[in-house]
């Protein structure tokens, strides 16, 4: 996490953490032996005509991956486990975890804007299911249907797969760090990272799922193939409302309106008792024209984020828990891309996909089930009602405009139940209009 946080940490350090993606210091394959014959039995090397024990192509702090030749001739990367890092990662998220609370007790105001605890319970949520490569080979299986539609990106098929052991194809070429752009044509490396921004786009906003750890050890390329995605141990989940949240924050900042990413953001999570509202609204004003308009040569989205952030905090605004995973999935993706493709925007790609992304958010809303659903919610707030809704109409009826500044608590809720209920069936009776209108104007198309 650090590599991706030049904010935090010197140039060196980040160097450095960047090489515990995918260059940590290999270990004997004889360490691993005995994971590979727990997992797929004694004879293991049956089900292999070659496997490079020698040279690892891949070591990271979770397992290590070698290159291999099926029974059948198919070429594979093998992803091992380490012996005992379950163990490791337990006893290091318990110690994260008292340090969280006790950051919490010692600095209760921080802790209001940030939940140190929450946060970490969010990454965690994202990091366990790493240690399961059935969960992983399941979310692969997911993420190459997703891929699917993108002509320049492309999911590695999984061939076997156990709680420690996963087979899946080869993905080709090398790690986009490593990649020498002058090898790959214009049009493909700009058509490749434009791709990958999309894909990524596509998860956060409207998947509502997507790759948490997109950093470049993790995508390969190869001049005349798509970009590989590899890893899909660690995910994030955010709901639909929080996806809207973030689509309204990316939008805010692609009109270059501070205004309304203070606005959004401040929404995204709460602003406390002591929230200084206006001046976090006059730091985003002043933030946004700095990067509304730059490309990845020019700009650091994920120090931007950081920024955000760092000035959120500052004014008392409490930020979701979840951008703990979303912001570092978009540091990591904006970093990978960087190396190939620097002329990009992620904005300008942003907008690209935007009318997609709100189609399909639409499409979704007024299915059968989503349309069924909003139409039910509305007519289950009215049945709750209270009589004194009905009095209220009422009195307005007879024009009684006295009003009383303290109303009951079930009048409140009365009044909210019923605004709630009539935005929702606005928003599907608007949404369906939207929908209708664009596939009318788009039919000839």
């Amino acid at each position: 996490m650090l590599s991706t946080r030049p904010d935090m940490v010197s140039a060196a350090m980040v160097e450095e953490f960047q090489k515990l993606h995918d260059h940590v210091a290999p270990s004997p394959f004889a360490e691993f032996e005995p994971v590979l014959a727990g997992e797929l039995g004694a004879d293991w090397p049956a089900g292999f005509r070659d496997i490079d024990t020698d040279h690892p192509i891949g070591t990271a702090s979770l397992a290590q991956v070698y290159r291999a030749v099926l029974a059948d001739g198919t070429p594979a990367a093998v992803k091992i486990q380490r012996q005992g890092v379950r163990e490791v990662m337990d006893a290091d998220m318990k110690l994260l975890s008292s340090l969280a609370r006790f950051a919490g007790r010692r600095a209760p105001r921080l802790n209001a804007v940030i939940d140190f605890e929450a946060m970490l319970a969010v990454l965690f949520d994202a990091m366990r299911p790493e240690l399961d490569f059935v969960v992983e080979a399941r979310n692969m299986k997911t993420a190459r249907k997703a891929a699917a539609g993108f002509k320049h990106i492309a999911v590695p098929e999984v061939l076997r797969a156990t709680p420690r052991v996963l087979v899946q194809t080869l993905a080709p070429g090398c790690s986009i760090r490593e990649a020498d752009p002058a090898s790959f044509p214009l049009q493909e490396r700009l058509h490749i990272g434009r791709d990958l921004l999309a894909f990524m786009y596509r998860g956060y906003f409207l998947d509502g799922w997507f790759h948490a750890d997109p950093h470049p050890g993790n995508i390969f390329v190869q001049p005349g193939s798509p970009a590989h995605l590899i890893d899909w141990g660690m995910v994030g989940r955010i709901d639909r409302s929080l996806g809207t949240h973030i689509l309204r924050v990316l939008l805010s900042v692609a009109q270059n309106d501070g205004a309304a990413l203070a606005q959004a953001w401040i929404e995204l999570g709460d602003a406390t008792p002591w929230a200084q509202v206006s001046g976090f609204r006059a730091d985003m004003v002043a933030l946004v024209p700095k990067v509304a308009d730059a490309s990845l040569e020019d700009l650091d989205f994920g120090l931007t984020l950081t920024s955000v952030l760092e000035h959120s905090t500052k004014r008392g605004i409490k930020t979701s828990p979840m951008i703990a995973v979303l912001g570092k999935s978009f540091a990591n993706i904006e970093g990978s891309i960087r190396y190939l493709s620097p002329e990009l925007s992620l904005l300008d790609v942003f907008g690209e996909e935007l009318l997609s992304i709100v189609e399909g958010h639409a499409m979704r809303y007024v299915s059968g089930p989503q349309a069924v659903h909003a139409l039910l919610e509305g007519i289950e707030d009215s049945v709750r009602t209270p009589q004194q809704l009905r009095g209220i109409i009422r009195d307005l009826a007879e024009h009684r405009t006295g009003v009383n500044v303290a109303p009951q608590r079930g009048e409140a809720a009365a009044v909210t139940l019923a605004a709630g209920a009539a935005r929702r069936l606005r928003d599907a009776a608007l949404l369906t209009m939207a929908i209708l209108w664009w596939r009318r104007t788009h039919a000839g198309q």
